[in-house]
């Protein structure tokens, strides 16, 4: 037999979430063939497998929580191995309790799974009418499958618009709007959906009050959502860094005129390559330069040790449905903008489906959190650890201001500056900034 182990995949991953099994007991699975869906405490990616043969045993259940890295999740069996049929091959866990997962046995798959995978029928001896079928599994990502399960769509009915006939989010929504999925009239427990109405929590003893989470007034209708790894990573990263991340904020009003009618030029040259700026992408680049520039704001507290980089790797902040990430551009300051806005294009949508690689999220010298296109004028952004700084980036709106002793309607946009005390004195923050300020109303340094 064959182990397949809970797979590492980052450098910090100790323990990940079985989200979905991709094979079922009997499949013949080939080298490069997706196994499951595992969850970690920033995305969620389809595990290949490495070796050859029969699926033999799923010894951990979908949903299980917590699993430890090197834990034997699955066996497949080698050639002569014998694969016995029936329950015996698939020790699955009971459902219920913490970290438990959801689902009873490998029987106990969704309706979709269950028509993509149709089930043998016993005949006398226990052995199977017919051997499942590989390869006819409907290939859709993550987050495809997490929208049709919420909206009732059934993906057995999607052509897909991905790579090799793949289902994105786009194709489950638009079949969202045509019409919706019949449910099935008695759906397995694996196939419940996540989000479901609460009933009125018990009262806590007067001990425990001061840690319960429970809804303020239990007669008011409500649901709740169990929280995802990715979720419960952002609760306790953010909670640590405003305890022991001893913040102070710069704010600076940025006129951008003139960086808008460079966008703009250089939008129209841009037009043959199919590639268009975004502010974003110029506030990308400035910030990168500007702690080139400011080297002392380049920084990061690490214990007793402050860490000082040659290379300014940005990380953007970008909201996906299972919760903030921060994919990065490496060296942005070294980069053209044009490279700059097609890499954060491709790295956006890939964070938005859950298909982030480890190396795309996970590290970055400094931060950017724009949320500007909702309208929101100033804000402060919470440090990312260990890195020194994040920039908070409002909207670009016309204001009255003072130009060269006269006053002017100018576009202006207020941006903020989150500070490590421990790592950057209220000086070099504020030398940063001004780097910033001049790169931005003066946008030529960019392109130079």
């Amino acid at each position: 037999m064959i182990d397949i182990t809970m797979p590492a995949l980052s450098p910090t991953m100790e323990t990940g979430t079985l989200s979905k099994w991709l094979v079922k007991v009997g499949d013949v699975v080939k080298s490069g063939d997706l196994l499951a869906e595992i969850e970690t405490d920033k995305a969620t990616m389809e595990v290949e497998s490495i070796d050859e043969g029969i699926v033999a045993a799923l010894l951990v259940a979908e949903g299980t929580e917590a699993v430890p890295v090197g834990q034997v999740i699955a066996r497949l069996a080698g050639e002569g191995e014998a694969v016995e049929a029936g329950p015996s091959s698939s020790p699955l866990p009971p459902a219920g309790g913490v970290g438990g997962g959801h689902a009873a046995s490998a029987a106990a798959a969704s309706p979709v799974e269950d028509r993509t995978h149709p089930q043998p029928l016993p005949q006398a001896g226990g052995e199977p009418a017919f051997a499942p079928i590989p390869g006819n599994r409907i290939v859709a990502s993550p987050l495809a499958r997490r929208i049709a399960g919420q909206q009732g769509v059934d993906l057995a009915g999607i052509a897909g618009s991905g790579p090799n006939g793949r289902i994105v989010r786009a194709d489950v929504e638009a079949a969202a709007g045509r019409a919706p999925a019949p449910v099935a009239a008695a759906p397995a427990p694996a196939a419940a959906p996540a989000l479901v109405a609460a009933s009125p929590p018990p009262t806590p003893p007067a001990a425990a009050k001061s840690e319960s989470f429970g809804p303020p007034f239990s007669d008011i209708p409500h649901t709740q959502e169990k929280l995802g790894n990715v979720r419960k990573v952002i609760a306790r990263r953010l909670t640590e860094a405003k305890q022991t991340v001893p913040h102070f904020y710069l704010t600076s009003d940025v006129r951008i005129d003139a960086l808008l009618k460079l966008r703009g030029e250089l939008n129209k040259a841009l037009e043959p390559r199919k590639i268009k700026l975004s502010v974003n992408d110029m506030v990308i680049k400035a910030l990168a330069l500007a702690l080139r520039q400011v080297p002392a704001a380049n920084v990061s507290f690490q214990g007793d040790t402050l860490v000082r980089y040659d290379r300014a790797d940005i990380s953007v902040a970008v909201a996906a449905p299972s919760g903030l990430i921060t994919p990065i551009i490496v060296g942005a300051d070294a980069k053209p903008m044009s490279v700059i806005a097609t890499e954060m294009q491709s790295l956006a949508a890939k964070a938005r489906e859950g298909k982030l690689q480890p190396a795309e999220y996970q590290g970055g010298t400094a931060s950017v959190s724009n949320l500007g296109m909702y309208g929101i004028k100033q804000f402060d952004a919470v440090i990312n650890p260990p890195q020194g700084m994040i920039l908070a980036v409002g909207a670009g709106e016309k204001r009255p201001f003072v130009v060269d002793d006269a006053l002017a309607i100018v576009t202006v946009m207020t941006v903020t500056g989150s500070f490590d005390h421990r790592a950057i004195d209220g000086s070099d923050g504020a030398e940063l900034m001004a780097a910033f300020k001049a790169l931005i109303e003066a946008p030529l340094g960019l392109v130079a």
